[in-house]
């Protein structure tokens, strides 16, 4: 039998962290998450209230929920172009599912904070030109370290997580603004560039 446990902001300190990161400054850490408590959420209070109600009538039948997006992004993602084309096909396919389906779509953009990559393991190994073996922390997204299989590039950077919350708002509200702009209207498909497919 599971027991419910309250829910809070900190409450998941007390949870085991399967694929928690090592950083090697604990301050440099702690000013990173003061930093990113201090700033505005990417979402609002609405905003999830909203997610909510649709999800629930999902789960009622009365909607059908489209996800899409990258396993993990990458900080260099947020251009333009890449968040264009990615909310394109999202709404390309949320058109066919309205047209199939009959109901109104939640669509659920998984972009604009997937900066993170789980992995089994913490250590990666690879063999040099000279047959050497070399193991480096895994790359877990670049929230967290850089992809690049360096020292440096791999060493768990909270600056990282600063900079990811930049990119999220920079996507964000490149998104609100595109869909503010009529981008997102499935009423008017064929105004839509489709030259990127």
């Amino acid at each position: 039998m599971s027991m419910l446990t309250a829910w809070s902001p900190d409450s998941w300190r007390s949870k085991e962290a399967a694929q928690a990161v090592s950083y090697a400054d604990p301050a440099a850490l702690e000013a990173a998450v003061a930093k990113l408590r201090s700033l505005p959420p990417l979402v609002t209070s609405w905003e999830v209230e909203r997610l909510k109600a649709q999800i629930a009538e999902a789960q009622e039948g009365k909607r059908f929920v489209l996800q899409g997006g990258d396993c993990a992004e990458m900080l260099t993602d947020c251009q333009p172009s890449t968040i264009s084309s990615k909310l394109k096909i999202l709404l390309q396919m949320s058109l066919v599912l309205v047209h199939g389906t009959t109901k109104p779509v939640v669509r659920l953009g998984r972009f604009a904070g997937q900066y993170a990559k789980p992995r089994s393991k913490r250590m990666e190994t690879r063999t040099t030109a000279l047959g050497e073996e070399v193991s480096l922390p895994s790359y877990f997204g670049d929230l967290v370290n850089r992809a690049p299989f360096t020292p440096e590039a791999r060493t768990a950077d909270p600056r990282l997580l600063i900079e990811a919350y930049e990119h999220a708002a920079m996507t964000l509200n490149f998104i609100r603004s595109l869909s503010a702009g009529g981008f997102a209207d499935l009423h008017h498909p064929e105004q839509w560039d489709l030259s990127f497919m």
